[in-house]
């Protein structure tokens, strides 16, 4: 049934203080993206400091300066990228079987490894394989803390958790991008170690703090742990929640759960996701999450402060900490207004800003290359850049994770990251051919490829991607399985997860709620 204002299904309160124990919980999960932010960042400036080029690099007689080989390039950077693959698909199966906490645990446990083995590295194979090691690391902490953030924030208020969730990752961009920039100028191999030693940061406090966390109620409910799961959800809400409220939200996560568990019990899941209206589903959670991947942010994020050496932006180190901030000023910028507006026109108005970015300083490079206004505009526009893809980048994630139904999502969601960061190995891996002068040489020419690029995601976002904004994830299962158009999703009305939510408040039967407002949307029909 569609047409008319929208009705939500979601029995909560709709402010921010009523749930501020949640989003307390939700802000220490969201530290796992911190590690993301500080690897590109950290790594992205040792390619530009003497005393890691020193070990890991040469010294170009003919430039008078220390540079580093294209290949250990690649593979310092892409080696990291196809461990997050690789660990974004063991997502699925470790979930359904150990839950979302203990793979946020697995991943702090795999970044201590890996960390202290790159401390210690002073040979290529020592450091590729820590390097390896991390992105499975990385690729547990996004793809874990997305999903119990997805299940655990009040529908009304994902979007600004995922918002903190990105503002995270740009917090961490910026100490990574400081503390590099602080010790740039060390002799020796404590100018990158010292920047190392702040990767065992985040993991201890997550570590110590997952102790006193409830385990996904939605995932609880999967296994059919239906007391556990109550707990659970109880210990994400306030004590002070109305039990109305309260029993609402849990019949209808109860209800739908059962539903969607008949659907699949005892079925191969890596098959399910591409059946009947999983498909759609699957597709779409993917093709979202792959935007981080196909806007061009990858080669911009980690080779920023090599890319504005090479193209002749002095305090090179500096600008790149200014690039990093300005991502921070746009998530707060969308955080404020994500309430407000829908995902889609944030994801519309992102990805078309970003294509216009990466057209204007490829422009700017071919009319005059090498110049100081190049340089200046070059500055300009990845500042520009950064700030709107940083803005939406929290959005496309969290419709990710919204899409698939309560028993595919660790599955889908894995998948969705591996191939995105799939995509980014591949953004990474081939840059410095383009950019590089030892290569191509094209550098800021290379955001013509990418231009194109993003004109792509804006056609694809327009007609295919539904608004989720204010819905509960069982009213956007409902609207799956009723098939409906992705440009009706706004205006649908959820008969079947409002009977669900009004039940517990009247005391009456879940079942004869859901029967008979089946039956007056079928007459209305």
């Amino acid at each position: 049934m569609a047409g008319g204002a929208v009705v939500s299904a979601n029995p909560l309160r709709l402010d921010i203080l009523s749930h501020r124990k949640c989003l307390a919980i939700c802000c220490i999960i969201t530290v796992s993206s911190f590690q993301y932010g500080l690897d590109y960042a950290l790594v992205g400036g040792f390619m530009a400091m003497p005393g890691f080029l020193q070990v890991f690099g040469y010294y170009d007689e003919a430039n008078a300066r220390w540079a580093i080989n294209p290949t250990v390039q690649q593979l310092i950077s892409s080696l990291m990228t196809i461990g997050t693959f690789i660990g974004s698909l063991l997502v699925g199966p470790f979930s359904a079987r150990f839950g979302r906490r203990h793979g946020l645990w697995a991943a702090c446990a795999l970044n201590y490894v890996s960390t202290a083995i790159m401390i210690g590295a002073t040979n290529f194979g020592a450091l590729y394989f820590a390097r390896f090691l991390l992105g499975i690391s990385v690729g547990w902490f996004l793809t874990f803390a997305q999903v119990y953030i997805s299940e655990a924030a009040p529908a009304h208020l994902r979007g600004v958790v995922f918002a903190i969730y990105q503002t995270q990752l740009s917090v961490g961009s910026i100490v990574g991008a400081a503390v590099d920039y602080g010790t740039s100028e060390v002799v020796g191999k404590e100018a990158y170690r010292i920047p190392l030693a702040v990767f065992f940061a985040a993991p201890t406090v997550q570590s110590v703090a997952l102790f006193f966390f409830p385990e996904s109620p939605r995932w609880l409910m999967i296994h059919g742990d239906e007391k556990r799961a109550e707990a659970s959800l109880r210990a994400l809400r306030n004590s002070s929640i109305d039990e109305g409220e309260f029993q609402a939200e849990f019949n209808e996560i109860r209800a739908s759960t059962a539903e969607q568990i008949s659907q699949h019990a005892g079925k191969q899941l890596w098959i399910e996701m591409w059946k009947g209206t999983e498909r759609r589903r699957t597709l779409l959670s993917i093709a979202i999450i792959c935007f981080h991947c196909a806007n061009g942010s990858s080669w911009l994020n980690i080779y920023t402060t090599y890319f504005l050496t090479v193209a002749g932006v002095t305090e090179a180190f500096a600008y790149s900490v200014m690039v990093t901030c300005m991502g921070l000023i746009g998530v707060l910028t969308s955080l404020f207004i994500v309430r407000f507006i829908g995902r889609r026109p944030i994801v519309l108005i992102g990805v078309a800003a970003c294509g216009l970015c990466q057209l204007a300083f490829a422009v700017a490079w071919t009319t005059a290359a090498g110049t100081t206004p190049a340089a200046k505009a070059i500055v300009a526009f990845i500042s520009v850049f950064t700030f709107f893809y940083v803005a939406y980048a929290p959005y496309a994630w969290l419709m990710g994770g919204e899409y698939p139904n309560n028993h595919l999502r660790s599955h889908t969601v894995g998948l969705g990251t591996a191939l995105n960061f799939l995509g980014n190995w591949l953004g990474v891996f081939t840059a410095p051919y383009f950019i590089n002068p030892a290569s191509l040489g094209w550098s800021a020419k290379y955001g013509y490829i990418w231009f194109g690029a993003n004109a792509i995601l804006f056609v694809f976002t327009w007609y295919f991607i539904p608004e989720t904004r204010d819905r509960t994830l069982e009213e956007i299962h409902e609207m799956f399985e009723a098939e409906v158009p992705a440009r009706k999703f706004k205006t649908y009305v959820c008969v079947t997860t409002q009977a669900m939510a009004a039940a517990a408040a009247k005391k009456e039967s879940v079942a004869a709620h859901v029967e008979e407002a089946s039956r007056d949307g079928d007459a209305r029909e």
